[in-house]
């Protein structure tokens, strides 16, 4: 396995462009399984998770090529119904095929996912949508089997907790259910407005997306499209947490500042300063932040895929800090890692004390998932001496180029192949 060799101590100075949206980017690929004709994403990330999704969409019948930043999907024949444990344990997200494949072949059959160790994160949220709609469900030697014989209706739907994935599936399987579909309790990420403004650019009907009711009344059929994908908000939030770390000033290039609001008060809060431009925001380190409190939450709020990076920030904190995390049950297995490098962090349950320190001595850590391995790289860039970061897979899956955009700024991190 690849590991990344990371020389504490520099400033990170210069300018980083913010790539595609991963988690924006996997459904708005499903979406080629919903027409006949060519969907093109714009600005689509070539990732580890990415190429999964791209695989299993092969499979299914999907043809894709990828040139110049977009990615050109049309289907290619018959379409598959089968989304195999082979592919779909590699990544969560598969499960998103499920609705797309309801909605367009009247069944499917989807392996239960895999992806990162940060909780269970049941698919009973998206079952009880397809139920809702019509679909007779089993779960059969780790698969969902589903199947509309009398077609998709549609129906008030309402969710009992937030999810992001559910809200996904229920828009995809909804938009070809005959009737109206209300969506409430939905989420609000900006990664559903993103999915469902690509969906009406194929002749979709909704409206509501962005809020916790969306209202889809389903069509006959979809067309292609050309979509830009929406920039990766938690990379963004991921460098410029990394320019307050090392005292530097970073401007990034990106152009939704307003998706990470609830970042940017906490960071000024921290006594970070942010500017925000047309189309970038620049962060300049203040020398050791203030300690800040944070509660992970669904959008708007604090997202939990930033916890573990700004739990890396507030190790260096002056002064007490507390992070409660209220989205996934394990999503602190970083913090021994932290701890391994001089933190001084205590957990109990769902919250975490975090008592700055005035330094951070740099030690081989072990990646468990994507924000943690991310958040160990984050310290040892500040770390004295060298941090050796294992099993650096779970990055490629959601950071593109990681290094080299360190690099260009200043860092000094260097990948070891395996």
């Amino acid at each position: 396995m690849d590991k990344l060799n990371i020389v504490g101590g520099n400033t990170l100075n210069g300018v980083i462009p913010i790539s595609g949206a991963k988690n924006a980017a996997l459904p708005l690929m499903c979406l080629a399984l919903l027409t006949d004709e060519t969907l093109v994403l714009e600005g689509w990330p070539d990732l580890a998770d990415t190429q999964s999704m791209r695989d299993l969409l092969q499979n299914l019948g999907v043809k894709s090529q990828h040139s110049n930043d977009a990615l050109h999907m049309r289907i290619d024949g018959a379409i598959g119904i089968e989304a195999s444990y082979d592919i779909v344990r590699k990544m969560r997200a598969s499960i998103l095929v499920l609705g797309p494949l309801l909605a367009r072949m009247g069944k499917a059959k989807v392996s239960l996912p895999g992806g990162c160790a940060i909780g269970t994160r049941p698919v009973d949220l998206h079952i009880m949508v397809m139920e809702k709609l019509g679909a007779i469900i089993t779960l059969e030697d780790g698969y969902v089997l589903a199947e509309a014989k009398h077609g998709l209706i549609g129906n008030h739907i309402y969710f009992p907790m937030v999810s992001v994935g559910a809200t996904e599936n229920a828009l995809m399987v909804a938009v070809l259910a005959q009737g109206q579909t209300v969506l409430e309790g939905a989420a609000q990420e900006p990664e559903i407005t993103d999915l469902a403004e690509c969906l009406i650019a194929m002749g979709a009907k909704i409206s509501g997306h962005g809020t916790n009711t969306i209202i889809i009344d389903g069509v006959d059929q979809l067309t292609g499209a050309k979509h830009k994908v929406v920039p990766d908000r938690i990379e963004a939030g991921t460098f410029a947490i990394a320019a307050a770390l090392t005292g530097g000033h970073v401007t990034l290039q990106y152009d939704r500042p307003e998706h990470l609001a609830a970042l940017t008060d906490k960071l000024i809060e921290a006594g970070i300063d942010v500017s925000i431009g047309d189309n970038s925001m620049t962060i300049s380190g203040q020398g050791r932040p203030q300690p800040v409190d944070i509660t992970t939450a669904p959008y708007p709020d604090f997202p939990t895929d930033l916890q573990a990076q700004f739990m890396a920030l507030m190790v260096f904190a002056d002064g007490t800090s507390n992070i409660d995390e209220t989205i996934f049950e394990n999503r602190f297995m970083h913090v021994p890692e932290l701890m391994r490098m001089g933190a001084d962090i205590s957990v109990a349950g769902g919250s975490a004390i975090i008592h700055g320190v005035e330094r951070l001595i740099g030690a081989p850590v072990m990646a468990t998932d994507l924000r943690a391995s991310v958040s160990l790289v984050l310290a040892g860039l500040v770390a004295q001496g060298t941090t050796t970061v294992q099993r650096i897979y779970h990055l490629d899956r959601g950071y593109y180029r990681l290094e080299e955009k360190l690099n260009a700024c200043g860092a000094d991190i260097t990948r070891i192949k395996g």
